[in-house]
């Protein structure tokens, strides 16, 4: 393989900052990483920010086609031109935020589901990675790497300092695992973090099933909205006028749940329970405020 800083040099580029570019260039690194994702000759892969195409070269080896993302005009003329060669890779100029996994939807006829592999912009992370959960139906698994702290709040256990949204979310829809750390020494340039590798594979269905996956997300992110209150004291600003303080102690005591408890104490399973009865209330609150002509005081709180 070409080394980072050459092709660089040859294409008269340089790393840009505000887009976050620090490039994979340690080779065994870039191996295990496709190890790891287990690609198969029958494969589709998506690559995010795929750079100077260093993997992407690597991946179109293994895979039957490659899409190759990048936001940077600059590094698409590179994709171009180094992997002009490549015939089962496309390369996307464009925004992953923006991309549309539904071209996906009725599976390929290479494979079923899509595998995604990327060195993620570390100051996007964390959308990025929800934005890829909303598209999981078309996804089998995802090899990311990641700032190790925001793979520690992925991974986190209930009771954790780490543990929030990030983790209850991910695992609600996937097994997701550290491979590896990464020192900072195997980029170009090196950044100032530590970064891992995540996996996660999809889960065939929800950890649980839920009424409402939008209703079970605001529910999370309003339990964790302030970290050092209570699970009753955020959730009452979240319910509104559903429900009275003294109704959701109740609501909560039936589900096998203490109010005084932090949102960072519950399981993944517990939250999908309380999701799941807050949002069967309230659509009988609403029902019953449309049989009567009365909607306007039946309120739930989408601020966290």
């Amino acid at each position: 393989m070409t080394t980072v800083r050459k092709i660089l040099r040859d294409f008269g580029l340089h790393p840009r900052k505000h887009l976050g570019q620090s490039f994979l260039e340690d080779k065994n690194i870039i191996n295990k990483i496709i190890r790891i994702a287990g690609i198969q000759k029958e494969d589709v892969v998506v690559e995010i920010g795929a750079g100077l195409g260093v993997m992407t070269e690597q991946l179109a080896l293994a895979a039957a086609r490659i899409i190759a993302i990048d936001v940077d005009p600059g590094m698409i003329a590179v994709l171009r031109e180094r992997l002009q060669a490549k015939d089962n890779v496309e390369i996307v100029e464009g925004d992953i935020m923006s991309f549309d996994f539904s071209i996906f939807q009725n599976g390929s006829k290479l494979s079923d589901k899509i595998k995604v592999i990327g060195n993620v912009p570390y100051n996007i992370s964390t959308p990025i990675l929800f934005r890829l959960l909303k598209y999981r139906h078309y996804i089998s698994e995802m090899v990311l790497l990641l700032q190790k702290e925001v793979v520690d709040r992925i991974t986190a256990l209930p009771g954790t300092k780490e543990y929030g949204t990030p983790s209850v979310i991910v695992d609600m829809h996937a097994v997701a695992t550290r491979e590896m750390n990464v020192p900072a020494d195997c980029f170009f340039p090196s950044p100032k973090v530590t970064s891992s590798l995540l996996k996660m594979v999809m889960r065939k269905k929800s950890l649980v099933p839920l009424d409402d996956e939008d209703f079970f997300t605001r529910v999370v992110r309003n339990a964790f909205s302030q970290r050092r209150k209570t699970l009753l004291n955020n959730l009452r600003r979240f319910c509104g006028a559903l429900i009275t303080e003294d109704g959701l102690a109740g609501l909560l005591s039936d589900l096998g749940i203490d109010g005084r408890r932090r949102g960072e104490t519950l399981t993944t399973t517990e939250f999908a329970s309380l999701s799941n009865a807050l949002f069967q209330l309230s659509n009988k609150a609403v029902s019953g405020a449309s049989a009567v002509g009365s909607q306007n005081n039946i309120a739930i709180s989408d601020k966290v």
